[in-house]
């Protein structure tokens, strides 16, 4: 495995003389740590040979692997899971071409790295250590011999892939979605990702979601800090079992009335429940208490909707306004994609959908009075703004903007006696 400087410039410069596109790949430790960091990364490219790069102790010797690399157009797969934890290292493509998008894009069925190597090239391909952790050292050999087959056929994958994109007329959808891919900005993080604790539909009420924000705030600082996966600081569902426990938040809130820190009563209620019974969950215990006696203690007008309210632009408190337009619009899309054999949220993503059908709502007044071409003008303006690519809007906009109008003339004439 490539570690030490001297070891990565040399394989810079084995790679620099190679031929044609970089095959990469990244495994990172998820379920382990909390950071997305890259621990091993995995190169090849035709004349060079197999990289296996150990990104952790010499971060600062990366440049000339980046200098030799960065000019390249990259293969990898799912790459947009990839490409943060290599940016993170300075190693950037400066063409992409994504496999797994491809793969969806040509309409095959399992687009899994796997499934494809096998149906295109017809070669089954050993799994088994995906989920492992990659953070520990030494890494076993076994694990980088499956590293290594994860770019080995990367590159014959592609020269398939671009041989069934173009029988299907589709090169330039899949070379403008690989290009959107490579240059979108990461993902702003939610203000409201403790909404996504697994189990929070049987958190009871309001004071319940409140105790299952403070604990995963608590939790997420404590992983943060430790650089561990949340879930192995404190699992979902010893946060729901904590919120639901009604003994637990009455007896936090004759502890406040009485103008007391958390009694040992209060902690024993803890303590009781399955997993902060645990040695482990037991040096966190305050922690986790205090947290639940923030959240046990709130007034009524600070805590959290059961409905969270939508931020600006977004179109689900519309929930139930323009449902004609959002199942016309989505059998339109039904099928395009079986028509062109692309999967439906590929052709424009679910989102997208509900925000046009939105917005033709709050201006329907105009939009329904326009000619079918013209409205098919102003949905393609719409999703161009909402970053549809160009191949999607030649794709879907006519279509839309047909359904769009048809779904007014399904709507029930609510003048009618």
């Amino acid at each position: 495995m490539t570690r030490s400087p001297a070891d990565i410039a040399s394989a810079a410069r084995r790679l620099a003389g190679g031929r044609g596109p970089l095959a990469v790949d990244a495994e990172r430790a998820s379920g382990f740590r909390y950071w997305p960091k890259a621990y091993l990364v995995q190169l090849r490219r035709q004349g060079s040979g197999t990289v296996l790069l150990d990104p952790i102790d010499h971060p600062e010797a990366l440049e000339p692997l980046a200098e030799a690399i960065n000019g390249l157009e990259w293969v990898l797969h799912a790459a947009d899971q990839d490409l943060p934890c290599l940016a993170e290292l300075g190693l950037r493509p400066a063409k992409l071409f994504d496999t797994e998008l491809g793969g969806r894009i040509a309409g095959f069925e399992r687009v899994g790295l796997a499934a494809l190597v096998e149906t295109l090239l017809g070669v089954g391909l050993a799994k088994g250590h995906g989920a492992a952790d990659w953070s520990q050292r030494p890494l076993p050999p076994e694990w980088l011999n499956y590293a290594a087959l994860d770019v080995e056929l990367l590159l014959p994958m592609r020269e398939a892939l671009l041989e069934a994109l173009a029988e299907q007329g589709k090169t330039e959808w899949a070379l403008e979605e690989f290009e959107y891919v490579r240059m979108r900005p990461p993902n702003a993080q939610s203000p409201d990702r403790w909404r996504r604790t697994g189990r929070i539909h049987e958190a009871k009420g309001r004071r319940a979601l409140a105790v299952v924000r403070e604990l995963w705030l608590a939790r997420e600082d404590l992983a943060r800090g430790r650089d561990i996966a949340p879930g192995r600081v404190l699992p979902d569902s010893a946060i729901i079992a904590a919120a639901n426990n009604a003994a637990l938040i009455e007896s936090l809130r004759e502890d406040a009335r009485l103008g007391a820190a958390p009694s040992a009563r209060s902690a024993a209620l803890l303590t009781a429940l399955p997993i902060f019974s645990g040695p482990n969950q037991g040096k966190l215990a305050n922690q986790w208490l205090a947290a639940v006696s923030r959240a046990a203690n709130l007034p009524e007008g600070e805590l959290p909707p059961v409905h969270p309210k939508p931020a600006p632009g977004e179109v689900s408190a519309r929930k139930g306004r323009n449902p004609l337009e959002v199942a016309s619009a989505k059998a339109a899309l039904a099928v395009l994609a079986e028509q062109h054999k692309t999967p439906q949220e590929n052709l424009l993503s679910p989102e997208t959908v509900r925000r046009l059908c939105a917005w033709y709502v709050e201006d329907e007044g105009r939009l329904a009075a326009l000619a079918p071409a013209e409205l098919a003008g102003e949905v393609d303006a719409f999703l161009a703004e909402h970053n549809a690519r160009r191949w999607q809007r030649n794709a879907t906009a006519e279509a839309l903007a047909a359904a769009l109008l048809a779904a007014k003339d399904e709507a029930p004439d609510e003048t009618a006696e």
